[in-house]
């Protein structure tokens, strides 16, 4: 099962990817952008668009252990793992 998380994950990250690839070549027209006081430099849009989504992916890579996103520890142990700790005891 984690296999398949792997892949569908890995999946979406390539399609984004991807569509990232396309609007970057459609969209090479200089973009500045604002922030209150600040301007930046003429950039393309798809230069933009893949910092920006490279800067969260990082964040969100970096940040998920801290908001305990990650999966739960197990506490208890399921019936599927009880057949490997039989009694020998007779």
């Amino acid at each position: 099962m984690k296999t398949l998380a792997n892949l569908l994950i890995s999946l979406v990250v390539a399609i984004w990817v991807v569509a990232i690839a396309i609007i970057s070549v459609q969209n090479a027209t200089p973009v500045s952008l604002k922030f209150f006081t600040f301007q930046s430099i003429q950039i393309p849009v798809g230069l933009v668009l893949a910092f920006s989504a490279g800067v969260g992916i990082i964040g969100i890579a970096l940040l998920q252990p801290l908001w305990g996103l990650s999966a739960p520890q197990r506490k208890y142990r399921s019936e599927d793992d009880a057949e490997f700790f039989v009694d020998d005891d007779f």
